[in-house]
């Protein structure tokens, strides 16, 4: 053997080095794409969904992703409020579950961070923010529930208009959750609010107070009441009367105002300043497939789904021609924080 050949020339080194190099970048690339997501670190979720349905949401993420994952349950209120007093130090990652005003008014808190899911195409645009702070997963439509045994002991009828509940015999018999926690409450005021214009809107508010016995932290809690006959009328999310009935409830009969009703889009964005961003968006990837909204339906959570492709639930399906208001989201967002202090002045 010639001694040349014991050596490598300059066109054999490049060649090697290139080798070398892609082998490396695979290397890197697949520990990358196996190490993308933090398994160790515990995802920590706001929601305000129900409680059964943020489990059987959560454990299916979990099986799917393996990452670790906690929730703590509020209101939609709630939820905005902590976490304008967490801004700069967030505990929680993702908002998932509450109605599209409150996130609408995170945004403008600078509380939410955009995000376009791969799964953005999925959900029609009126059912999210255009630059992707928010995204709906469900949508709930506005009602009247009411005890039948209570409106049959007391010969009264169901209510079928807004005006009908300011029914002198209605008076001290209506429950309420509270809009400074309860999503469901806003959607209420603003839904009146939209119907009759500021000025009368907040006088038939006013009116009402005097018929509401007492108003609670969450919106759930109204028709549960109702169902154990403590009070005889609330306002709720239809969706939550089918899941009372199949509870045990078997006393209620719920309506849809004639006049019009509002509705919520339940939503789910990203939290400004969170620790643990890639996996919160991994989260939010999954809330938004057919087979994360089709989880609910199975714990009793009647919402109709966003995503395209996701079964529409059969439990509602008397609520075909229901007629809903242009419910402005964006307004209500923006005038949130005006809308709760004119309640509170005439609730003095």
């Amino acid at each position: 053997m010639e001694k040349k050949d014991l050596y490598l020339n300059g066109d054999d080194y490049m060649r090697i080095n290139k080798y070398y190099i892609l082998f490396f970048i695979v290397i890197i690339l697949g520990f990358s794409f196996f190490n993308i997501f933090n398994k160790e670190e515990e995802l920590i979720i706001y929601t305000s969904v129900m409680e059964e349905q943020a489990i059987a949401v959560l454990d299916e993420f979990q099986r799917e992703y393996g990452i670790k994952t906690k929730f703590i349950r509020m209101s939609s209120g709630e939820i905005l409020e902590k976490l304008k007093e967490e801004k700069d130090d967030m505990k929680a990652s993702v908002w998932y579950g509450g109605t599209a005003d409150t996130f609408i008014a995170a945004k403008n808190y600078n509380l939410i961070k955009k995000y376009k899911s791969k799964n953005w195409d999925d959900i029609p645009l009126q059912f999210k923010d255009e630059d992707g702070y928010w995204t709906g997963v469900y949508i709930g439509y506005l009602g009247f529930i009411a005890n039948r045994d209570w409106l049959n002991k007391n010969s009264l009828d169901m209510p079928l208009s807004w005006f009908d509940l300011l029914n002198p015999e209605y008076e001290g018999n209506i429950i309420l959750s509270n809009p400074n926690t309860s999503g469901t409450a806003y959607t209420t005021i603003f839904t009146l609010i939209q119907l009759l214009g500021e000025e009368e809107g907040l006088n038939y508010l006013k009116k009402l107070d005097k018929q509401v016995k007492k108003y609670t932290k969450s919106g759930l809690t109204p028709g549960m009441i109702v169902g154990l006959n403590e009070q005889g009328i609330a306002v709720t999310f239809l969706n939550n009367v089918v899941r009372y009935e199949r509870e045990g409830y078997k006393n209620l009969v719920m309506a849809v105002p004639k006049e019009g009703t509002g509705y919520e889009i339940g939503c789910v964005a990203l939290l400004n300043n969170c620790k643990n961003e890639e996996n919160a968006k991994a989260f939010i990837d999954f809330a938004l497939t057919k087979k994360a909204q089709e989880v609910g339906v199975k714990v009793g959570s009647y919402q109709f789904p966003t995503n395209i492709d996701a079964k529409q639930t059969k439990a509602l399906k008397n609520l075909d021609n229901i007629n809903l208001i242009d419910y402005d989201f964006y307004e209500g967002g923006q005038k949130r924080e005006y809308y709760l202090n004119k309640f509170k002045e005439l609730k003095k």
